[in-house]
């Protein structure tokens, strides 16, 4: 009897595993084929000469030897990326924080506001581009016009090798409704008794951020940190449309650099080797963050 409803049971679960497969099957094999095809191909070219128009050559290791050794726009665009990572994603976790502290107050109409403030960030990246050429074009544009204002002459901004890395920063600030949402998400989830017991103790609005609000949003933060280091890693888009790597590229990021080899020059083999190299950097960057996450992330169990 017993060895009959053991049989039973795994002939059950036998069949809910095929089940299972059998719904994750066109997953996979749109993985197989347009993911790690593609993947492992990129990683073989990457030894290669190849302009897409002839066959690929065996080079071994010389498109990473001239990588590191003579390609001075290697590392202008790897610095030039950097800033924008450094600058830009520390400022677009401050601001994504403050907005969602202002919109996690109890204020009549507050969801229109916080659709107001999440609107910029489904804005497809193209129309918000050409947007902000017109907002931060140096004589006509609406940023400047404001400034004059204030008696302030604004800066040349994209036409200026100077500003044009603060302009697209900026340009990210517009779309930060996205963390916004998390962080606010992060907020509701923090338990109102935790501040009724701060402002027991005596706690002001201060203490109370510092000592509650930010322990329990610190996976909240180091998620929007890892992402937004990723994102900001792979910009493209902006300085395509905005810039085309200039002023004296000056907005030359990465990936646009590894846009031009490929598409461009038609040196798809140092393309590939430029695009695994990236991902070698943003893999370093993760798990470095990872690593110090235990440090200053609090997960609690409530």
């Amino acid at each position: 009897m017993y060895a009959h409803r053991k049989s039973k049971l795994s002939g059950l679960a036998r069949k809910e595993a095929i089940a299972g497969y059998l719904f994750i099957l066109p997953w996979i094999l749109g993985f197989l084929m347009f993911t790690s095809i593609p993947l492992i191909s990129s990683f073989v070219l990457s030894f290669t000469n190849y302009s897409v128009i002839n066959p690929p050559k065996f080079a071994g290791l010389e498109n990473y030897r001239t990588m590191f050794t003579s390609d001075r726009l290697f590392y202008k665009s790897l610095g030039n990326t950097l800033y924008i990572v450094v600058i830009g994603v520390p400022l677009n976790i401050v601001v994504g924080l403050s907005i969602a502290l202002l919109l996690n107050t109890k204020v009549r109409g507050m969801q229109y506001y916080r659709t107001i403030f999440y609107l910029p960030s489904i804005v497809p990246i193209v129309a918000s581009s050409i947007l902000w050429l017109w907002i931060l074009h140096p004589s006509v544009g609406l940023l400047n016009s404001a400034l004059r204002l204030f008696g302030i002459n604004g800066p040349q901004w994209l036409a200026s090798p100077i500003w044009s890395k603060p302009a697209l920063i900026l340009m990210g600030l517009w779309s930060a409704g996205s963390s916004m949402i998390i962080y606010l998400a992060g907020l509701q989830g923090i338990p109102e008794q935790l501040y009724e017991a701060a402002e027991i103790d005596g706690a002001t609005w201060w203490t109370k951020f510092f000592k509650v609000t930010l322990p329990l949003l610190s996976p909240t933060i180091f998620f929007n940190l890892v992402m937004g280091i990723i994102g900001a890693m792979q910009i493209f888009t902006q300085a395509y449309v905005m810039t085309q790597g200039g002023p004296l590229d000056s907005t030359l990021v990465y990936v646009y650099y590894l846009f031009n080899n490929a598409f461009s020059y038609f040196k798809m083999g140092y393309a590939c080797s430029l695009a695994w190299i990236l991902f070698l950097i943003i893999l370093v960057l993760t798990l470095i963050q990872l690593r110090l996450a235990r440090h200053w992330v609090y997960y609690e169990v409530l």
